[in-house]
């Protein structure tokens, strides 16, 4: 199955699969379930056209998307009224958590974030920037034995 140009795996569960898109791992792709209500050993194939809609539209534009409603949980000495009473006042409003989803960035879009934020550490002439265009490793790592995997790394268009 094919989402916004990255092929899924129709037998591997959605929590897995939609690590294939770069930028979303295992906790990510977690939320995105849970946002868009598919179960948690649902596989690609058993999505139905709503879901797949859902997590196409989501993907697509997560800032766009409808927040998050938010269901009360009931406290652990709940004890349900009888029947014929009426219902107790709700609680009072909680401030709605914080959505992390919202701000999600994947595919194309990330790597052209993380593009411009290299190409400005080096425009700023920082360590980093420095570290960056002498294809060196920038993280503190040792140069003296190992530094080859960064060169080859660091070669990669991520600073133009």
């Amino acid at each position: 199955m094919h989402i916004l140009g990255v092929t899924l795996p129709e037998n591997q569960l959605v929590k897995h699969a939609l690590t294939h898109f770069y930028g979303i791992g295992t906790k990510t792709s977690l939320r995105l379930c849970a946002r868009v209500q598919i179960h948690d050993r649902c596989r690609i194939r058993h999505l139905n056209q709503t879901q797949v809609t859902a997590l196409t539209a989501f993907l697509s534009s997560p800032a766009n998307s409808p927040p998050v409603t938010v269901q009360p949980l009931a406290p652990p000495h709940h004890a349900p009224s009888p029947l014929g009473q009426a219902l107790p006042p709700p609680p009072a409003a909680q401030e709605p958590p914080v959505d992390r989803l919202r701000d999600i960035r994947i595919e194309s879009d990330l790597r052209r974030q993380m593009r411009e934020n290299i190409a400005h550490q080096r425009m700023i002439g920082s360590y980093v920037g420095r570290r960056h265009a002498m294809h060196l490793p920038v993280r503190g790592q040792n140069t003296q034995s190992n530094a080859r995997t960064a060169r080859k790394l660091n070669r990669v268009e991520r600073y133009n």
